[in-house]
C-alpha cells in the first residue's frame, strides 16, 4: 500500500491509539491527524513528534492516499458529507464499529492495543482489503474476514479487550484479598496472564490441555477451576460476547 500520506479523522480513544501505533512504526511523517479540539492536538503532537495536524478535516484529507474513519458512528455520515468534495480517487477506511456508508471503501475493527502495536484487527473482505490489511498490520495482528464475521470479531477483540481487563481485575481483587497490595496484585495478575498466552503461543496446546499440565488430581487448581464451573465461567463468558450481537 502507499504510505505517503494517511489521514486520520478524529484522534479519540481509537483514533488516538492508531496515531501513536503507526508513530512507532515509523510512519509519523505520513500521518495526517485531525481532532474536535487543538487542545487534544497539540496532547497528540507532543507524543507523536513528526505528524502532522490541523482542525480542518478537508485539508487533512486533501492530501491523503488513505483517509482513515475515526469518528464516533453517528458521526460518519456527517463527516463524509463534509469531505466527500476532496474523496476522488482516495481510498476510504473506517474503523467506526457497525456503520455502512456507501463511500468507505474498507470497514476495519482494530483495538485500542494499537498503541502498543498489540492490536488483534479485523478487516473485512473487499478488494483494497489485502492492502489495509498491511497497513493495519504495522500495529499488531490482522485478519482478513467476511461481513458475517466482522461483528464476532468485534466483540472477541474490540470489545473482548475490556473483558479480559474485566477478568484482570478480578484477580486483583482476589489478590488484595488474600493479602496483596493492589499494585503487586496487578503485576502478578498481568505475569500470570502473559505467561499463559506464552505458554499457548509456543507450544500451540489446545487451553484445556495447558490447564492438564497444572491440574494435579486431588490438589488445588482443580478446587478453584470447578468454582468457575459452579459459576458458569464458560457460560458467562459466552454470553457476555454474544451480547452485542443480539
Amino acid at each position: 500500500m502507499n504510505y505517503n500520506r494517511i489521514a486520520i479523522i478524529g484522534a479519540g480513544n481509537m483514533g488516538g491509539a492508531l496515531v501513536k501505533g503507526w508513530t512507532k512504526a515509523g510512519l509519523a511523517a505520513n500521518l495526517a491527524v485531525t481532532a474536535h479540539t487543538k487542545r487534544t492536538l497539540d496532547r497528540l503532537t507532543e507524543a507523536c513528534p513528526g505528524i502532522s495536524v490541523t482542525l480542518d478535516n478537508n485539508e487533512a484529507a486533501r492530501g491523503a492516499d488513505v483517509v482513515v474513519l475515526a469518528v464516533k458512528p453517528w458521526l460518519v455520515g456527517q463527516v463524509i458529507e463534509e469531505i466527500k468534495p476532496v474523496l476522488t480517487d482516495k481510498l476510504v477506511v473506517s474503523v467506526a464499529a457497525g456503520v455502512r456508508h456507501e463511500r468507505i471503501d474498507v470497514y476495519v475493527m482494530p483495538n485500542i492495543a494499537a498503541e502498543y502495536g498489540q492490536s488483534m484487527t479485523f478487516v473485512e473482505e473487499a478488494p483494497q482489503a489485502t492492502a489495509v490489511a498491511e497497513l493495519f498490520g504495522r500495529v499488531g495482528q490482522c485478519r482478513v474476514v467476511p461481513q458475517r464475521l466482522m461483528d464476532a470479531g468485534m466483540m472477541m477483540a474490540g470489545c473482548g479487550i475490556a473483558y479480559v481487563m474485566r477478568f484482570l481485575r478480578a484477580m486483583m481483587e482476589g489478590g488484595v484479598e488474600m493479602g496483596f497490595y493492589p499494585d503487586e496484585a496487578k503485576q502478578i495478575a498481568m505475569q500470570t496472564m502473559q505467561g499463559a498466552v506464552a505458554l499457548l503461543r509456543e507450544t500451540g496446546l489446545h487451553p484445556e490441555a495447558a490447564i492438564d499440565k497444572v491440574t494435579t488430581p486431588g490438589g488445588i487448581t482443580i478446587k478453584g477451576l470447578n468454582e468457575l464451573d459452579h459459576a458458569a465461567f464458560n457460560s458467562a463468558v459466552i454470553r457476555c460476547l454474544k451480547a452485542g450481537l443480539k
